[in-house]
């Protein structure tokens, strides 16, 4: 009996591949054992760095925070326990977007707190 391939889903499975490569450099775009290689190690990035992604947002988020809180004598720390004891709950996210855009409000926050 003749030895069956499913020529149908492997060109499927290279096409697939070869298109996530598109716009990669030199032979990683079109030689299909190294665009394999390329996008493996790509996807296993993308996955990684989705959580990465989220730790460093939340650090510059505190930065932000922190800067604008020692503006008003007072540190990152000191000003989220305060927050937590007023029972204002505001997520950093917003509080570093009122810190760096709107000055005015990130003040009426802390005059609050105080």
């Amino acid at each position: 009996m003749p030895r069956s391939v499913n020529a149908v889903a492997s060109k499927a499975k290279r096409k697939r591949i070869l298109k996530l490569a598109k716009g990669y450099w030199g032979r990683r775009k079109n030689v299909w054992t190294i665009a394999k290689n390329a996008v493996e190690k790509a996807l296993c990035y993308s996955y990684r760095d989705r959580k990465v992604k989220k730790r460093e947002f939340r650090k510059l988020w505190i930065q932000r925070i922190n800067a604008a809180a020692r503006e008003h004598g007072m540190s990152y720390s000191q000003f989220m326990n305060k927050l937590k004891v007023n029972n204002i709950d505001i997520n950093r996210k917003v509080l570093a977007d009122l810190a760096m855009n709107d000055s005015s409000s990130f003040e009426a926050i802390i005059k609050k707190i105080s």
